[in-house]
């Protein structure tokens, strides 16, 4: 055998390896018909509401997603340095064109080879950054991620609904987990316990996505040698991540997750038509976009993983979130103004998101809470905010407060880089 087929092989079998070592195990549930359902289901004039009494069979449960996807740092075509060596000729493009978008494969990881329909064909999910004109700059990795999280915590909320339970999430900056209170769920008809269930699962999904933005800028890593600093507070985060947890909402509320395929499948055709109502424009307007915000939102000098690549973040944490849409005043003194002025035209106005906090008369809040506790390693880093504030661990309610702490810090800190190192900035100090 020849070399050349030999080291073929071996990329083949390597890249199968890592295929299978970053992909999920298929999973399925059953929902199993209670006596009530079959009576109500027997009877001459069945009862909708008693039909829905089912229970979900215990097998086994989905798995909880343990690693994010791989984010796109905001902007386009950044410079990338690795330890204190530039990567020569080398740009990191992360937009994309909406019709590029492939389909979704639950706990995808890096890679994924999934089926956009029962007939489609297979492919990877390309995830990147479009702009949209109702939405802004859309995440698709962090929108995938909070969908998948909604699911996996739905199947392990619902079957215990009322009762106390503790959910174990994987660590961050160190251990956390969902605590949920018992309450009485008698008043509740069976369609409204699954929609409680689903709009608690989702919230604590998104969440989920706050604890990691705190995590980033707190010195959390997936991969050692590389800061994530630069992702922290991404003013297109959120937004995305709430995104993610609707559409899981809507799918919850269809029972279009009852297993793996079937997830993914939906959720590749809501993606999809999320984005189309959201108004995308095209990968080289999404490019002209980022040309108009570079050097205000942030900085193409500065390459990758340089933590004030990002000059704009976003510290407004909580259950409501806003698109960051280009202002028009900008794109019209940028060079780019002909390639983006006919997006102006439209009167296009942005789409704001809500997660509710109130259903059939339950507070979620009141009943479900995410709880994080500081390892050892990462306590250094919460230096300039009062101990009473974490030193015993925080909850989800307190994510703000730290984000404000976080965000004057940041203020400090740029000032100080764009004094030493980034006079072309000089017009920027401080963030609004």
């Amino acid at each position: 055998m020849m070399p050349t087929q030999i080291n073929l092989q071996l990329i083949t079998i390597i890249a199968l390896l890592l295929l299978a070592g970053c992909s999920s195990a298929d999973w399925q549930v059953r929902a199993l018909p209670s006596e009530t359902a079959v009576a109500a289901a027997l009877d001459n004039e069945p009862d909708p509401l008693l039909l829905g009494e089912v229970v979900l069979q215990d097998l086994p449960l989905v798995r909880m997603p343990e690693d994010v996807r791989p984010c796109c740092a905001f902007g386009n075509a950044q410079k990338v340095q690795v330890a204190s060596i530039s990567v020569p000729f080398f740009r990191y493009a992360n937009t994309l064109a909406v019709n590029s978008v492939g389909p979704h494969a639950f706990e995808a990881g890096t890679f994924s080879y999934q089926k956009d329909a029962p007939n489609g064909s297979r492919g990877g999910e390309n995830n990147g950054q479009i702009y949209t004109l109702r939405g802004g700059f859309i995440d698709l990795a962090h929108v995938r991620d909070t969908a998948d999280n909604a699911v996996a915590l739905f199947y392990r909320i619902f079957p215990k609904l009322g009762q106390a339970q503790s959910i174990v999430l994987p660590n961050e900056i160190g251990p956390r987990t969902i605590e949920l209170t018992a309450f009485d769920t008698q008043g509740l008809t069976a369609a409204q316990r699954w929609e409680v269930a689903a709009t608690i699962a989702v919230r604590q999904a998104y969440f989920m996505a706050e604890a990691h933005e705190i995590a980033q800028w707190h010195g959390y890593r997936s991969w050692a040698p590389w800061s994530e600093a630069v992702s922290a507070y991404s003013p297109e985060d959120l937004y995305s991540n709430m995104l993610g947890a609707k559409i899981a909402l809507a799918l919850l509320s269809n029972n279009l997750a009852m297993n793996k395929e079937l997830y993914n499948q939906h959720m590749t055709q809501w993606l999809s038509a999320t984005l189309d109502w959201l108004e995308p424009v095209t990968i080289a307007q999404t490019n002209a976009m980022f040309d108009v915000i570079d050097g205000v939102w942030w900085d193409s000098k500065q390459p990758l993983p340089s933590k004030f690549m990002l000059l704009k973040r976003h510290y407004k944490l909580g259950d409501k979130q806003s698109p960051y849409l280009v202002p028009e005043a900008l794109a019209k003194s940028h060079a780019q103004w002909m390639e983006v002025s006919k997006l102006y035209q439209a009167d296009v106005q942005p789409h704001h998101l809500a997660l509710t906090n109130t259903l059939h008369g339950i507070d979620i809040d009141a009943i479900a809470e995410q709880k994080l506790l500081v390892a050892d390693k990462f306590q250094a880093s919460f230096g300039h905010i009062p101990e009473s504030l974490w030193r015993n661990g925080f909850s989800h309610k307190d994510f703000y407060r730290i984000s404000e702490y976080n965000q004057t810090q940041d203020n400090i800190e740029l000032a100080e880089h764009i004094e030493q190192t980034a006079p072309h900035l000089s017009e920027l100090a401080v963030q609004p």
